[in-house]
């Protein structure tokens, strides 16, 4: 009868279940640990807002998918033993992290460049006050260009940008092939436990980098000053150049 089976089964996925939380335990820490997809939420938060932030962090989890599902069908391991392969897509990435960072240090110098003209016309605008043209002509009814960034991501340009960031990362892949394996039991469904392990993954991903992208928006009061806004930018801008001119130094040597 079915019921009699109950036994057998629970202690034949006694081992998974132990696999999980090791496996997550160690996948805490690599979620934490400061890196690209770090620095691409937090870059979209600040420049598209919590929704658009949010579809980065899900792009970033479709990517671990699209690793796992490349692990468990061998094409890691085919591209860990191609070097001309390995190092053709750790050059994409480079060069996508390094486009990345290039927006966001060109957004910061247009931000400050509108902050100086909106800052030139309400001078002008005070001056022509105060030579006695009557209410209208006073600097308060002066007009303030926006001085955010000019280039909003639209929630699926937001979970494209995450997508490409993690799936143009082959240590992603590296690691998968690496570590997962040592987190699947012996007789157990390799494609199904794999994807539970990369599952358990990207959620805790989504949780983490979620977690930034709501903690920006509730600071958003804060995050909103010119001078903040053009502060970070540059700040992830350049992290961002960093990472990807550090992987393709790497990759040349």
């Amino acid at each position: 009868m079915p019921g009699k089976r109950w036994p057998e089964d629970h202690v034949r996925l006694r081992p998974v279940f132990s696999s999980l939380l090791g496996f997550t335990a160690v996948a805490v820490l690599l979620t934490v640990s400061p890196g690209p997809d770090f620095a691409v939420v937090l870059r979209t938060s600040l420049s598209s807002g919590r929704r658009a932030a949010l579809c980065s962090a899900l792009g970033i989890a479709a990517g671990c998918f699209v690793w796992g599902l490349a692990g468990a069908a061998g094409l890691t391991a085919m591209l860990s033993a191609s070097q001309a392969a390995y190092d053709a897509l750790r050059v994409a990435g480079a060069l996508y992290l390094m486009w990345l960072g290039f927006q966001a240090l060109r957004s910061a110098r247009r931000s400050s460049k509108a902050g100086r003209e909106a800052k030139a016309s309400r001078t002008e605008a005070g001056g022509t006050g105060a030579g006695g043209t009557g209410a209208g002509g006073t600097g308060a009814g002066a007009p303030v260009p926006e001085t955010g960034p000019a280039d909003r991501q639209s929630p699926l340009q937001a979970f494209r940008t995450g997508l490409l960031t993690n799936v143009l990362n082959p240590k992603v892949g590296v690691v998968y092939m690496s570590l997962l394996p040592q987190f699947i039991p012996h007789d157990a469904p390799v494609v199904t436990t794999t994807l539970l392990l990369v599952a358990v993954h990207a959620v805790l991903g989504l949780v983490w980098l979620g977690g930034i992208a709501l903690a920006v928006h509730r600071a958003r009061a804060f995050f909103q000053r010119p001078r903040v806004r053009r502060r970070m930018d540059q700040a992830t801008g350049g992290v961002l150049l960093a990472l990807g001119a550090a992987v393709g130094v790497e990759t040349a040597r």
